[in-house]
Formats: structure tokens, C-alpha cells, sequence
């Protein structure tokens, strides 16, 4: 737990020694040899990429290719444990659930296929034909094939996901949600709309080429560690940095690389030059602030600030926001976000002097009501003076899951465009469903109505990942069959209402065995390079299939006679998917051949050329309003955030490092000055309680700790706070559930003796 006065220390270095020990206790859990094995391999040529995030690979390989994070995913997937039969047949599944999932998880990996029959109370082994046939039985009794759902994870391989979503188009639904809807669904919404293409358009060069790099609502200490050297080099060629996070975090202060000897004996380097700590929920009328000095800095220097060349050729719209800007007043825009108009000030001219802009950002921005507008008010700062189809500028979101903006781009989307639905149904002769399936926030609702009655996962912990904990946890167990595909035994089989099947699947630093020979897999990073994955480890178990055979198997014994697909063929030499990949999905041509070059290939953009894809061909402005601020006296705007001991929903241990905080994860954050306003002392069990409409959520057992953020803002861990999050409260378009913004009361804790 942290100290009562609050954590402390924060002002050290990301990094150094305490990193280097993380790691190394981290590759002791595999043991010496298969630990020095694993991590000699992770983001090498020939080598498995990194099961953590999708920060890219360096263009030059170097010995170490991991940070601390990295080290801990594959530890969890390296281990030695092994959930066996013992253990499932003297621990019933209501036993199971009192479990936490870092209990779960910690048991070990799954070592055969297990099943819990309709009406038992454990899980037993089951043959993986028999398995497949159960599956099948389930999806060919439906009434319609919407009434199955297809889950995705983002660490599935592109192999793996491209083979899911035609087995579920096949089968006739498009209900494929995934983890993207949960996070970035924003940033593919609002690109989409501006410049023509749901994804960044930067490259590692140009992030080291830029002059200035703003980093919003992300955290890259905790989540992309690797990001910080990326920062680091930049800093120390003369890059400026813009740090806007509401909460000051460690690694955006100072990184100390554990590679670098100098840094080890001291020589930290200080990342951000501006440190912004806008008040949760206010980025929009921060960037407003932003850009409206932008516009005066214009008009004090006229012609040599704003890129008028780009935005007369290749923008549409400025008018509009200039009109818009012009009208905004400081004294509103300074209240809304937290931050004075001199920090707006010291913000534009440092993106005003730098010859190029790359903005970066993660869930802190996306996942709001307003998260749509928060990606499209950074890109029309980053249109104001042409930082987009240039070096060293552009937009980069950042992913989370190593492969989730993969899985979208092979497909793993409810709402399929019909040039991508007409090559598919040619290349694979059927007729693929047209009508707009579920995605997450919708199954979880057709789940609740009884309108699904086979849910299928592939990867993923979908119970403890979504919002709504206690309801989504309701609305699986009316589901008639879960399917999970997973290395682990996670919460998600356990809540199942009659059948619940999970199937072990290989790990991606496993070697594995096809017909043809040994395979590898690909996945793509955030700025669209695909490069290859190749297993080297033994694996866990012989009874384990990769995940590709899994849902070819399942495929083949479910569609049977209906599909012309030669599902199993197809999984004997993945080139063979490759090759279909490539002639359904453009930018892959010679997929084959270019995935086995050391740093792979680069996906085709046209934003990163000036050519975009939008109706009017350009790049749009777009004009948002400022979010209301209706937050009632006494209560307090919630974000959740992840610990540096662990990874979107797997909990490696109970330690923050960064934040000062240990032992406990059930915590509150609080600005000191909020503590002493509402009659709380650190450390203090308290009740949170959100409100949204009419409704109220509390969940119990928390305790206050005062830390640096914003009055009348509260941070709590996910998915620990996700109980919290009401299903409906999702972002405006996208859908994406609001973990960033919800609105809480604080109360002692209630006496329930």
C-alpha cells in the first residue's frame, strides 16, 4: 500500500536497475535455460514477436529487443505450471469463481481440451474431435447464425483471425466483435471520417525525425515501455516533447534505459519539456486552447505559421474551425481542461517552431462520449500547419494488443465494407451476410435478451475486459455454449449458463508443427508493418493445436458439406492462407515472400502520400462542440488506468512501481486537496459509487490515496473499476465504452455487519 501521506518518489526515473531486476525475476519463473531461450528471442528475425504491445521493432536488431513488460507476458505464457486434471476435479467451478483471475491465471496453462457438461459442477477432459463435434451440434441447431458470436482478441495472428471471420461469414453472421471496440474503435472512427484511413500514418522514422512529439492519454511507461527509448533517442537529438496526461506519470518525466550503462549509474534523461495535466474529460477545450494560440501566432506573423499551401490543396473545412476558434474564450477554455492559457501558449509555440509534429495517443483519449472528437480535434491541430504525408509528422495511435489493428485489417470488423465482402465471397465462392453485425456493447445486450446462444472467444477474457462486470457476468450465463480458445483458464468459460468449453491453444513463443513442417504466423504493428512470429520454445503440452488448426477444426466439423473451403488443407502449410490473404485483402501482394524479410513490410496508405480516401478527397476539419460539464458538487470524473504489473486484463502481481504503490490494487486516487474537502484521510475504505442517467453502480472495498492530479478527478485500476461503467455510457459513433470518464461519489465505507 502506499504510505499515508501518498506515494512518493515519483519524480525518479523510469527504468534502470529496478527494471533490469523486474525482468530477470520475471525469466526466473521459467526457469534459467527456457527463460534465456524465450527472451533471446523476442523481436528477432526468425524470432516470436512480443505478445505484449504493438510498439514496433527497431530497424536495427541489437541483442535486447524487450522491455520489463514484454519480459513478464512471456514469462506468463513460458511458465512452468500446468493446470492438470487434479486440480480441476477437486475444485469446483462456484469454487473456481471466488477465485480472482490473477488466481486463475497463476495456475498454470491449459494442458488438454476441458469441458463443464451441461448441469455439473467441474470441469472434466474431453477429446478434441469430441469437442468439435459439440461445437458444431450448437451452431447447426441455431435459428439463425446471428445468434452466435465471434469474439476476438487482438493477439490473435493474422493467419489465425482471417480464418475466424470466414468461418463466421460462412456460417452467415457478422457478429465479430473485438477488442477493438474497446479501445482504439475511436481512432478508427475519427481518422476514418478526417483523412480517408482508420489507422496512423507515421512510421518509427518519422518519429525520430520529428521535431515536436505530443503525447496524449497514454501512458507509455506502463503500457509501452519500449516507446520511452523511442522518446528518449528523440530527446536527446533535439525533439521538444508535450506531455497531456491528467495523471503525472513517472516514465513521461524521466527514463533511465536499462541498457544503457551511463543511465545505470545515473544519466536519466528528462522526456517531457512540457508537462500538461488537463483535467479528465477536458482535452477538447485544451486543443482548442492550443490551436486558437496557432491562430494568433498567425496572425502576429502572417504566412509563415499556418501550412496554406496544404490547406488550400488538400484540406476542407478550415473556415469552419477558424470561425469556430475565434468565437471559444480562454477564460472558458481554461476552466474546462485545467490548464492555464500561458501552458496553451508554451504548447503552440512549441509546435509552431518545430519543422515537423507527430502526435501520439492511446485510451485516454478514445475512451470517452466525446472520444470520436478528441482523435479528430488532434488531427485538425496536426492539418493546421500540413503535419500528415510528410517526415517526421502524422498521427500515431497507439494499440494496446500486439495484433489488434491486424485482426482488423484481415477483417475481424462487424461492419464489413462491401468491396471487401465481394472479394472474399469470389475467392471463396459463397455470399457473404451483407447486414451489420454485433460489436462488444451489442453482444453483451443480445447476450442479456437471450438473442445469442453460442458465444465463441477467440483469445481474450471478454467477462472481465467489458463494462458492466456484474451484468455482463449475467448475460453470459444465458448463453446455451461458451467456446474460449486460450493458453489459460480465465473467468470468461466459468460464467457460461449450460455448456462451457475451452480449448488450449499454443503460445506464440511455442514452436509449431504442421503437416507442412514448422510454421510461423504474422501480425501487424501500430504503424502497419507486418512481419513474421515464429515459435521456439517446446511446447506446453503435445495435446495443444495452434490457434489456426483450433478454428479450422471447428470450421470444417461445423460448416461441413455448406463450405467449399479446404479448412484443413489450409492449416497444413499457412502460406496457403497467406495466399488467400493476399488475393482478398489489398496491400498484401507477395505476402508470402515479404513476410519472411527480417523487418517485414509496410501496408499501403494513402494519407501517408497526401491522397486521401474520404468523398471529397481531402482531409476534413472538423468542428466539435465542448463536452458539457455537468459533473454535480461533491462528485468526482473517474479513469481508470493499468498498473505497471500488468497487461489490459492479465494481473502479473499487486506492486505499481511507477505510482509508488504496492500490495493492493482496489485503490482510489484522489488529489490531496479533495481528500480533506470531503472528510477523508489516506488510506481510508471507501465505497465508489458512478451515476449515469438514473442509474448507480457501487462497488465496495476500496481505499483513498492522494496523488498528482487534477481537483475533482479520480483514477482507479482497470478492470478492477469496471463494474462501474454502465454498458449504455459508450463513445458517441464508435461505441466504445467510456472506462476514461465516469462520473463517482466517494463514501466511507458502509458497515455491513
Amino acid at each position: 500500500m502506499a504510505d499515508a501521506d501518498g506515494p512518493r518518489d515519483l519524480e525518479a526515473a523510469a527504468g534502470g536497475f529496478s527494471a533490469i531486476g523486474s525482468t530477470l525475476h520475471s525469466a526466473a519463473r521459467m526457469g534459467a535455460r527456457r527463460g534465456l531461450q524465450a527472451l533471446s528471442r523476442v523481436n528477432q528475425p526468425g524470432g516470436f514477436d512480443c505478445p505484449g504491445c504493438a510498439w514496433p521493432e527497431a530497424r536495427e536488431h541489437g541483442a535486447i529487443e524487450f522491455c520489463e513488460n514484454g519480459a513478464k507476458a512471456v514469462a506468463h505464457e513460458g511458465t512452468r505450471r500446468r493446470l492438470g486434471r487434479d486440480l480441476l476435479a477437486r475444485t469446483s467451478v462456484r469454487e473456481l469463481l471466488a477465485h480472482d483471475d490473477h488466481w486463475l491465471e497463476a495456475q498454470g496453462r491449459l494442458v488438454e481440451p476441458i469441458v463443464r457438461r451441461a448441469g455439473a459442477t467441474h470441469f472434466e477432459p474431453i477429446g478434441w474431435d469430441e469437442a468439435f463435434a459439440r461445437v458444431a451440434a450448437e451452431l447447426r441447431d441455431l435459428d439463425s447464425p446471428d445468434q452466435a458470436v465471434f469474439y476476438t482478441s487482438g493477439r490473435a495472428s493474422n493467419e489465425a483471425a482471417f480464418l475466424w471471420q470466414l468461418f463466421a461469414r460462412q456460417l452467415g453472421t457478422n457478429n465479430l466483435p473485438d477488442c477493438s471496440n474497446l479501445c482504439h474503435e475511436s481512432s478508427g472512427e475519427g481518422l476514418g471520417e478526417a483523412i480517408g484511413v482508420g489507422k496512423g500514418t507515421v512510421s518509427l522514422e518519422d518519429i525520430e525525425r520529428a521535431g515536436a512529439i505530443f503525447v496524449i492519454g497514454q501512458n507509455p511507461g506502463s503500457n509501452h515501455p519500449r516507446m520511452l527509448t523511442t522518446l528518449a533517442a528523440a530527446k536527446r537529438r533535439g525533439a521538444r516533447i508535450v506531455a497531456i496526461n491528467p495523471l503525472r506519470e513517472r516514465g513521461l518525466v524521466r527514463f533511465a534505459h536499462p541498457q544503457d550503462p551511463l543511465a545505470l549509474l545515473g544519466r536519466a534523461t528528462a522526456i517531457a519539456d512540457l508537462y500538461l495535466q488537463v483535467r479528465v474529460g477536458g482535452d477538447i477545450a485544451l486543443l482548442k486552447g492550443i490551436m486558437k494560440e496557432v491562430l494568433a501566432a498567425e496572425a502576429r506573423d502572417p504566412g509563415r505559421v499556418l501550412d496554406w499551401r496544404f490547406l488550400r490543396e488538400h484540406t476542407q473545412g478550415f473556415e469552419a474551425l477558424r470561425a469556430d476558434l475565434e468565437a471559444q474564450r480562454f477564460e472558458e477554455l481554461e476552466s474546462r481542461s485545467g490548464i492555464p492559457r500561458r501552458a496553451m501558449r508554451e504548447a503552440a509555440e512549441i509546435y509552431c517552431a518545430a519543422d515537423g509534429s507527430v502526435a501520439c495517443w492511446a485510451m485516454g483519449i478514445t475512451q470517452h462520449e466525446h472520444g470520436v472528437a478528441n482523435v479528430q480535434e488532434i488531427l485538425n491541430l496536426l492539418l493546421l500547419r500540413g503535419n500528415i504525408g510528410r517526415p517526421g509528422a502524422g498521427p500515431c495511435p497507439v494499440r494496446g494488443h500486439s495484433n489488434v489493428q491486424g485482426d482488423r485489417t484481415v477483417g475481424i470488423t462487424e461492419r464489413p465494407g462491401p468491396a471487401f465482402l465481394a472479394r472474399l465471397g469470389a475467392e471463396f465462392d459463397f455470399e457473404p451476410p451483407s447486414a451489420p453485425g454485433l460489436d462488444t456493447v451489442g453482444a453483451i445486450g443480445a447476450l442479456r435478451d437471450g438473442g445469442v446462444r453460442v458465444f465463441l472467444a477467440l483469445g481474450g477474457n471478454f467477462a472481465v475486459a467489458t463494462p458492466d462486470t456484474q451484468a455482463t457476468a449475467a448475460a453470459l450465463g444465458r448463453c446455451r455454449l461458451a467456446v474460449q480458445i486460450a493458453t489459460t483458464l480465465n473467468r470468461t468459460p466459468l460464467l457460461a449458463g449450460r455448456d462451457a468449453l475451452v480449448l488450449p491453444c499454443l503460445a506464440r513463443s511455442e514452436r509449431d508443427l504442421q503437416m507442412g513442417g514448422e510454421q510461423f504466423v504474422t501480425v501487424e504493428d501500430s504503424m502497419s508493418v507486418v512481419h513474421a512470429s515464429r515459435g521456439r520454445l517446446t511446447p506446453a503440452s503435445v495435446a495443444l493445436r495452434s490457434e489456426p488448426a483450433i478454428v479450422a477444426g471447428l470450421a470444417a466439423a461445423a460448416l461441413r458439406e455448406r463450405s467449399r473451403v479446404p479448412w484443413l488443407a489450409l492449416v497444413e502449410d499457412y502460406d496457403r492462407i497467406r495466399e488467400r490473404i493476399e488475393r482478398v485483402i489489398p496491400g498484401f501482394e507477395d505476402f508470402a515472400r515479404r513476410a519472411r524479410a527480417p523487418s517485414g513490410f509496410v501496408l499501403p496508405s494513402g494519407a501517408r502520400v497526401r491522397r486521401f480516401e474520404t468523398p471529397s478527397g481531402r482531409a476534413h476539419f472538423h468542428v466539435h462542440p465542448l463536452p458539457e460539464d455537468s459533473l454535480a458538487p461533491g462528485r468526482f470524473l473517474l479513469t481508470t488506468i493499468r498498473s505497471h504489473d500488468q497487461f489490459n486484463t492479465t494481473v502479473y502481481g499487486f506492486d505499481d512501481r511507477l505510482r509508488g504503490l504496492r500490495g493492493d490494487r482496489r485503490v482510489v486516487l484522489l488529489h490531496p486537496d479533495d481528500l480533506a474537502a470531503a472528510g477523508l484521510r489516506a488510506g481510508q475504505g471507501v465505497d465508489l459509487t458512478s451515476h449515469f442517467r438514473a442509474e448507480t453502480r457501487t462497488l465496495r472495498g476500496f481505499s483513498t490515496v492522494p496523488y498528482d492530479l487534477p481537483r475533482r478527478c479520480a483514477a482507479a485500476y482497470f478492470p478492477e473499476a469496471n463494474g462501474l461503467v454502465p454498458v449504455a455510457s459508450v463513445a458517441e459513433r464508435s461505441r466504445t465504452p467510456t472506462y476514461k470518464s465516469i462520473e463517482i461519489s466517494v463514501t466511507p465505507a458502509a458497515n455491513l455487519e
